[in-house]
C-alpha cells in the first residue's frame, strides 16, 4: 500500500487541530486484530492479509453498490485477479478499523485509492 503525501502549510501544522494520539491508534489497531482473530478462529488464516481467495469470498462479502464500484475500478484500472483480492482484503481491514461488520463503499473506495496509487507509481 502506498499513500501520496502532499506538502502541508505551516498554518495547518501550527493550528489547534486535535489529532489522534499514537496510543489511541494502537488501541484501535489492537481491537481490529482481535476482531480478525475471533472471526477466523476456525480457519487457517488469523488476519485479513492471510485470506485465500476462497476465504475472501466467505468473509468479505460485498453489497450491490460495492460490487458495482469494484467492477468499475477493475475495468478502469485494468486490475489483475491478485489486485482484486488485495483490494477486498484491504477493504475488510479498513472496515475492521472502523468497527464495521460490513465492507461499505467508503472502505472499498479507500482501498481502491491506495491500489490506484500503486498502479500510477509502480506499474503494478
Amino acid at each position: 500500500m502506498h499513500i501520496e503525501v502532499f506538502p502541508v502549510e505551516y498554518k495547518e501544522l501550527a493550528g489547534k487541530t486535535i489529532n489522534r494520539s499514537s496510543e489511541e491508534i494502537k488501541r484501535n489497531v489492537d481491537k481490529a486484530r482481535k476482531v480478525q482473530i475471533r472471526r477466523y478462529a476456525n480457519e487457517t488464516a488469523r488476519y485479513n492479509s492471510q485470506l485465500t481467495p476462497k476465504l475472501t469470498k466467505k468473509y468479505c462479502k460485498l453489497g450491490k453498490s460495492e460490487s458495482q464500484l469494484l467492477e468499475k475500478a477493475f475495468k478502469k484500472l485494468r486490475l489483475s485477479a491478485r489486485s482484486y483480492n488485495k483490494i477486498i482484503k484491504l477493504s475488510r481491514t479498513i472496515a475492521d478499523l472502523d468497527n464495521s461488520e460490513d465492507i461499505e463503499l467508503r472502505h472499498l473506495s479507500e482501498a481502491i485509492q491506495y491500489r490506484s496509487l500503486d498502479k500510477n507509481f509502480w506499474n503494478v
